[in-house]
Order: C-alpha cells, then structure tokens, then sequence
C-alpha cells in the first residue's frame, strides 16, 4: 500500500526545501519533471516562494477548456513560467485537495511555515465555461 502523505505538509517541506533558491528559474524547469504529483507540489511551494520575495499580490494559473495553462502574477501584469498542461492540471487538483474545494467555486485560507515564519495565503478558485483558475492571494 502505497503511503499517502499529506500533501500542505509536502507543500510546506517543499517551501523550506527551495527557500534559497530562485524560484522563477525553478519553475520554468518543472515542465520537464516526470512525476507530475511532485511537481505540482513543488510548483505550489515555488509559487508562494515568488510572492513572498517579490511582494506579489496574488498569483494565478488558469486552465483553458482546450488543456492550456497560463500563469500570472499581479504585482505588475506579467506572465510566469507555465508548468505545462499536465502538471497545471495536477497543480489544480492538488489545490483541490489541499482546500477541499471540490468543484465550481470556493475560497481557503492556506497557512505555510516557511523557513522560521510563516504566511496566511487565500486561495480562491473558479470553474467555468472557459476552464478553470486558481489564485493565490499574498497578505498586505
């Protein structure tokens, strides 16, 4: 039986892992990993990292009804490095499942340890016709 850990605890050891590093060039390399739940977790981990060092105000990945995937950053309208169309559908599903956000629309704080501090992020999420989206909203 395979064991199931908890995928916040995953998110939060991730945060600890990559807190040196940068995480943008972190993220542009994730496209190309093979285990694709890993990388979903350590895109989230990377994506909280980014905000957190570069005062962003929210962090988006959207998923289009056609399996694209694009990702933004509210600080300045700028577009990110995409994790690509089969780790952005897992990165929405493990949001999912870390929120518990089953389907259409919903809001979840989501508090993270990083390093000796930790952040209380919001994470609201929208099903439509278009596709989905996931926002990471930063405190301040």
């Amino acid at each position: 039986m395979k064991e199931k850990r908890n995928i916040h605890l995953k998110v939060q050891e991730m945060c600890d892992c990559y807190a040196t590093t940068d995480p943008l060039k972190e993220m542009s390399e994730i496209k190309g990993d093979s285990d694709q739940e890993e990388a979903a977790v350590k895109w989230l981990a990377l994506a909280a990292l980014h905000g957190v060092n570069n005062n962003a105000k929210e962090v988006s990945i959207r998923r289009t009804k056609d399996g694209n995937i694009k990702v933004t950053a509210t600080y300045r309208e700028s577009e990110l490095p995409t994790p690509g169309s089969e780790i952005g559908e897992k990165i929405i599903s493990t949001v999912r499942e870390i929120t518990h956000i089953e389907s259409g629309k919903g809001k979840s704080p989501l508090a993270l340890g990083i390093r000796d501090d930790s952040i209380e992020l919001k994470i609201k999420m929208k099903s439509k016709e278009k596709g989905d989206r996931v926002t990471l909203t930063f405190p301040g």
